[in-house]
C-alpha cells in the first residue's frame, strides 16, 4: 500500500520559518536540531512508551526499536573524491583503502561502519550525503 502524503496547513505566522527550513541542507538541519535541544533542554527523539501488560491472545510483542545500525554506501554519486575523503575520515583507513571501498560501491553496496548507535549513524549518513553519496542505514 502506498502512503498518502497528508497536506499540512502552516499558519501564516510560521510560513517564513517553514520556508527557510525547507531550503536547509541535511547538515544544517541536524545542527539546528542540536542547538534547539541544548538551548531548550529538550530532545527531538520520539518519546518511548513504557511497556504495558502482555498483549492478549498470544500476539507477538511489537518489535523493539533498533539500536545498532550499519552504514552502507549504496553509490558514490558525482563527487567521488569528496566521498573518498569522507569514507577515509569515517573509517580511519588509508587513502587507497578508502578509494577501493568507494570504487567497489559502483558494483554493489559497501559497508562503511557496523554496530553504530542511531545518533552516530545519522551523523555519518549526513556527512556522506553532504559529500554526494547515496547511503542506507540497516
Amino acid at each position: 500500500m502506498a502512503e498518502e502524503k497528508k497536506e499540512v496547513q502552516v499558519p501564516e505566522k510560521f510560513a517564513d520559518l517553514v520556508k527557510k527550513i525547507e531550503t536547509m541542507s541535511v547538515l544544517d538541519l541536524a545542527e539546528l536540531v542540536k542547538i534547539l535541544e541544548e538551548k531548550f533542554g529538550v530532545s527531538a527523539a520520539a518519546p518511548v512508551m513504557m511497556a504495558g501488560a502482555a498483549p492478549a491472545g498470544g500476539a507477538a510483542p511489537a518489535a523493539e526499536e533498533q539500536t545498532s545500525f550499519t552504514v552502507v554506501l549504496a553509490a558514490h554519486g558525482d563527487k567521488k573524491i569528496e566521498v573518498i575523503k569522507a569514507v577515509k575520515d569515517i573509517t580511519q583507513k588509508g587513502l587507497k583503502e578508502a578509494k577501493d571501498l568507494v570504487d567497489a560501491s559502483a558494483s554493489g553496496p559497501q559497508v562503511i561502519k557496523e554496530g553504530v548507535d542511531k545518533k552516530e549513524a545519522g551523523e555519518l549518513k549526513a556527512k556522506l550525503e553532504a559529500a554526494g553519496a547515496k547511503v542506507e542505514l540497516k
